[in-house]
């Protein structure tokens, strides 16, 4: 993120929150499963094949599978759409989570989560620098390994007093979405999920907005 200008920052951290409000709802619909957080699918998946729980095992891995796909979609669009990489990127994402809003209106099950996590393995990509992801907006243990980082080099004297902020802020985000997501959850069920997508084609719109300015 040091090299990020504000204004994606903001954006970056909305699609934090974003993660963070899908998690949530694949959290507390279908018994602890993630759709962004793929270490813990990947408890989930080491904990069914060492105690013999086959469906748990089967589910994260189909989970993690999807995921690595959304990662490497993300990946062909944005090398095939290279001039608008992250607003086309975000279309994808935006279709992907529409996909699996209408399967959770019409039938709400496993699938759903599938298709939630291939979009949060794309929308890693939509901050792409040299192929690879700057910085993950959907999975926050680096996140906070750099605010830890910044933190104690700005108690060590360095320069850049207040690099730890925008990393934090990040975490923020994600935490915020969780928590909208889980009450939104709980009180509409899977329909909470439509506001995902609308969300979504929002911040392909303002993706698109700052790259015009």
């Amino acid at each position: 993120m040091d090299r990020t200008p504000p204004p994606l920052i903001a954006i970056a951290i909305l699609l934090a929150a974003l993660a963070g409000f899908v998690d949530a709802i694949a959290f507390t619909s279908l018994g602890g499963f993630f759709a962004s957080f793929m270490s813990g699918n990947s408890t989930r998946l080491g904990v069914g094949l060492g105690g013999g729980g086959m469906y748990e095992a089967s589910m994260a891995l189909a989970l993690i599978m999807s995921f690595v796909c959304g990662v490497m979609l993300a990946a062909v669009v944005s090398r095939a759409y290279a001039a608008n990489a992250r607003e086309a990127t975000m279309v994808v994402v935006t279709l992907l989570l529409t996909v699996a809003a209408v399967l959770a209106t019409l039938h709400p099950g496993p699938l759903v989560l599938v298709f939630l996590a291939m979009a949060m393995g794309c929308e890693n990509g939509v901050f792409n620098r040299d192929g690879a992801p700057a910085f993950g907006v959907t999975y926050l243990s680096g996140t906070l390994v750099r605010v830890g980082q910044k933190a104690a080099n700005a108690l060590m004297g360095d320069k850049d007093r207040w690099g730890w902020v925008p990393y934090l802020t990040l975490w923020l985000g994600f935490v915020a979405g969780v928590v909208m997501g889980a009450a939104s959850q709980f009180r509409w069920s899977w329909n909470a999920l439509w506001a995902a997508p609308v969300a979504a084609a929002v911040l392909t719109y303002a993706l698109r907005r700052v790259r015009a300015g």
